[in-house]
């Protein structure tokens, strides 16, 4: 199956669909940074949504008659059927229309534990579900950047345009951001990283 092929939803159209689901939810991915800074900074070849595990199966309920959803695992994809509920090792689901070709948009499932949400490349990180997102001025949920620059930055590959955006949003975050996503960091690299520098200096910047 292509995963190439994509006919982005827009943020907007994003916000109308999940609206009627009933769940909580968040924009992701350089979407999330754009919704931060107030403004379309690049081009996105696709756009991510993240929801909690215990809501994927009303996700699927509430998306099965018009919509495919497909979960990903291991370079594949394999249609994920109505009922089945996903065990841990599945959190990534691709969803396009009935009979289409191109793919929508990508659901992401947040794994929790006592309300808080578990960074799943390192368990011991971890924030309260109340503190993971923010609300654009049009009322769209998207998560916070220093949680989002977390997952770019803690990927096995940082990409140009990974760092291109933590440049951008680093400069305008508060300290306490800039703190947490170092921490956080440096939890998962404690050899150290290379954006660590980088945010020290804004801190230092910011609490002048």
């Amino acid at each position: 199956m292509q995963t190439d092929h994509w006919k982005s939803s827009s943020v907007n159209e994003i916000q109308i669909l999940f609206q009627g689901a009933h769940i909580q939810w968040w924009i992701a991915g350089g979407w999330a940074l754009d919704l931060y800074l107030g403004c379309q900074t690049r081009e996105h070849s696709d756009i991510d949504v993240v929801i909690l595990r215990d809501d994927h199966l009303t996700l699927h309920d509430y998306l099965r008659r018009d919509w495919e959803l497909f979960k990903a695992h291991k370079g594949e994809l394999i249609p994920w059927k109505h009922g089945e509920s996903l065990p841990e090792k599945f959190d990534n689901i691709w969803v396009k229309k009935s009979g289409e070709l191109f793919w929508s948009f990508q659901v992401m499932i947040l794994d929790t534990e006592d309300h808080q949400w578990i960074y799943k490349r390192h368990r011991q990180i971890r924030r309260s579900l109340q503190d993971i997102g923010l609300e654009s001025a049009d009322g769209v949920p998207y998560l916070k950047p220093d949680i989002q620059l977390l997952y770019k930055g803690g990927s096995s590959v940082i990409r140009e345009k990974d760092l291109i955006d933590f440049e951008r949003v680093c400069s305008l975050m508060d300290v306490e951001s800039c703190k947490w996503l170092k921490n956080a960091l440096l939890v998962q690299f404690p050899e150290g990283h290379q954006w660590v520098d980088r945010l020290d200096e804004r801190m230092r910047k910011g609490s002048t």
